[in-house]
C-alpha cells in the first residue's frame, strides 16, 4: 500500500536527522499524525524558532539567543581559563558536570584531513587571537579522545607554545574512541579534575 505523499515527505525529512532511521521516522510520523493539530504546530514553531532566534555567541561560538551567551557575559566566571570543546552541544555536557567555572571555546569540529577539514576551517584562529589579546592563564583541551580529537588537541597545544599560557588535556577517564556527549557527569568531573599539562620536547 502506497503512503499518502505528506506522510512520505515527513518520513524522509525525519530520516535526515542524526540517529533517525526508517522505522523511527515512521513511528514519529504516525505519532504526530495521530496527535492533536496543536501539538504538530507547536513542534513546527519550535523548529522554526531555532533557525530564526538562535545565533552563535560571538566570543565562544556556543549557541545563544543573544550576542553573548550567558556564560561569556557572566562576570562571576573565570574568563582567564578556557575549556576548548568540539561542538556547541559539548558546552552543555560540560556545564552539567558543575565543576568548571571558566568560559568555553567551541571549535565547530576537529581537524580531519580525510574529510578535507583543516585548522582554517575551525575557530582555532579565533582561539589564538584570544590568547594574544587577553590574559589567559589556562587552556583546557576537552576534545574527544579519538584520533581526530587527539590530533586537534596536539595541534592547538603546539600553537600555544610561544604564549605564556598553561595548556592541559582532560584526563583519560574517558575511554579512547569515546565521545564527550555520552560520558556521564562523574566521569567528566574526574577527567577535568585529573587534567594534565601538555608538554613537548624540542
Amino acid at each position: 500500500m502506497k503512503r499518502p505523499a505528506p506522510v512520505t515527505e515527513l518520513i524522509e525529512e525525519l530520516k535526515r536527522l542524526p540517529g533517525i532511521g526508517q522505522k523511527t521516522a515512521e513511528r514519529l510520523s504516525f505519532y504526530l499524525m495521530r496527535g492533536p493539530k496543536e501539538q504538530a504546530e507547536k513542534l513546527s514553531r519550535a523548529v522554526v524558532n531555532i533557525k530564526e532566534k538562535i545565533v552563535l555567541c560571538k566570543n565562544c561560538h556556543g549557541i545563544s539567543d543573544k550576542e553573548l551567551c550567558d556564560i561569556c557575559s557572566d562576570a562571576r566566571r573565570d574568563h582567564g581559563v578556557i575549556c576548548v570543546v568540539e561542538e556547541p552541544y559539548d558546552v552543555y555536557v560540560m556545564e552539567n558536570v558543575g565543576d568548571f567555572k571558566g568560559e568555553y571555546h567551541v571549535l565547530m569540529g576537529v581537524i580531519s584531513p580525510l574529510d578535507g577539514i583543516g585548522p582554517a576551517d575551525l575557530t582555532i584562529g579565533e582561539l589564538k587571537t584570544k590568547t594574544e589579546s587577553r590574559e589567559i592563564k589556562e587552556i583546557i583541551l576537552a576534545t574527544n579522545p579519538d584520533m581526530e580529537g587527539e590530533s586537534t588537541a596536539v595541534f592547538i597545544a603546539r600553537m600555544m607554545r610561544p604564549f605564556n599560557v598553561r595548556v592541559t588535556r582532560i584526563a583519560r577517564g574517558l575511554p579512547v574512541g569515546g565521545d564527550i556527549e555520552y560520558a556521564d557527569p562523574v566521569t567528566l568531573s574526574k577527567s577535568l579534575e585529573g587534567r594534565t599539562e601538555m608538554k613537548f620536547s624540542d
